[in-house]
């Protein structure tokens, strides 16, 4: 699920979006421009997606019900040990959504969040079912860009005010030297990308997509550009990505990770990228670092992938970048078997980008 939503301001006893008339004390007006009555204290959260499962866990652990997909094995080392073992409890929205609003009643949430880009579909969705169960639902902004304004007004509603101020803080600062390292790269010097997704890698999202945006905001040019006339995900042939050539592949699919390495698909092995040996693994424990789900979680992921894009002009340690993000926004201390397989998936301290 995707949601769009506009920058939140925060008022006296309220959360505004900026330029809207002032809501009533205990009131927000989520992105979706609906006013939403809060409870007066929120201890138990219903994420209604991947998405908004990741940002509430990184802003109240504590207040967590569940997961939409629960935690396997090996992500369970990566996050916190109270919600390791936490139920499966489907997804109201998204591909393949499912929940249903009696298993929202079964739980009893005080507040159902859901994270991405806000469409009338979603907030009808929203609507029916506040209406149904009678729990305040609100809709937050999911847009990579929007995320530090995002992580403020969320951490206001849901308690963690000062939590989602600090996590706002890193996302700011990381943007901020991210677009810095790109500013001194002409457009048509960065790297044209490929983001290959599922075991065969012909399935990828078109530029402009909250799939792949992460591409072009790290200083990559993604090749599946259909000039803005429609984005999200899309399958295509080999033979298009012989016309693309592009200079990196990234995926996170292992299998084919491995399928390109092996050199056994004549196809692929036409393509710059792999002859070349720019493939990049990205890791997906806890959560991904490109996608899987679009949430803050790609935010280590945009300082992994400018590092490959931009090379020298941003600098990125990968190890102590790791154990910085997953100790803030995670709340562990990785262990160093732990560090070592994340670093394996991100292929050590990927080369940089030469034309």
């Amino acid at each position: 699920m995707t949601l769009s939503r506009r920058a939140f301001t925060v008022g006296t006893g309220a959360l505004l979006l900026g330029g809207a008339a002032p809501a009533r004390a205990g009131e927000v007006r989520d992105s979706a421009g609906r006013q939403v009555r809060l409870p007066d204290g929120v201890s138990k959260i219903f994420a209604a997606g991947g998405p908004a499962a990741v940002v509430v866990y990184v802003l109240r652990p504590d207040a967590m019900m569940g997961w939409p997909r629960a935690m396997r094995s090996e992500e369970k080392p990566y996050v916190v040990p109270s919600v390791r073992d936490l139920p499966e409890l489907g997804q109201l929205t998204g591909r393949g959504g499912s929940a249903n609003v009696e298993a929202v009643l079964r739980t009893k949430p005080d507040l159902i969040v859901d994270f991405g880009s806000v469409r009338p579909t979603f907030a009808s969705l929203a609507d029916a079912i506040q209406q149904r169960t009678g729990i305040s639902y609100v809709l937050v902004d999911g847009r990579f860009e929007a995320t530090p304004d995002s992580l403020r007004a969320l951490g206001a509603m849901v308690g963690a005010a000062e939590r989602g101020a600090t996590l706002a803080r890193y996302a700011e600062n990381l943007f901020a030297r991210v677009e810095k390292a790109k500013a001194a790269v002409p457009e048509d010097q960065r790297p044209r990308v490929y983001l290959a997704r599922g075991p065969d890698g012909l399935e990828t999202g078109l530029k402009g997509s909250i799939n792949t945006e992460i591409v072009e905001r790290a200083g990559g040019r993604n090749v599946a550009d259909s000039g803005g006339e429609r984005s999200g995900i899309v399958r295509v042939s080999p033979e298009q990505i012989l016309v693309w050539n592009p200079d990196v592949i990234v995926t996170w699919d292992r299998r084919f990770h491995e399928l390109l390495r092996s050199g056994q698909d004549p196809i692929w092995q036409g393509v710059k990228a792999v002859r070349e040996g720019r493939i990049h693994l990205a890791p997906t424990a806890p959560f991904g670092w490109i996608d899987r789900p679009p949430s803050v979680n790609r935010l280590i992921g945009l300082g992994w992938l400018a590092g490959i894009f931009l090379g020298d002009r941003f600098p990125f340690e990968l190890a102590a970048e790791t154990r910085s993000f997953y100790k803030l926004f995670y709340g562990v201390d990785v262990a160093e078997p732990e560090l070592a397989t994340l670093l394996a998936w991100a292929d050590g301290r990927p080369p940089a980008f030469r034309q």
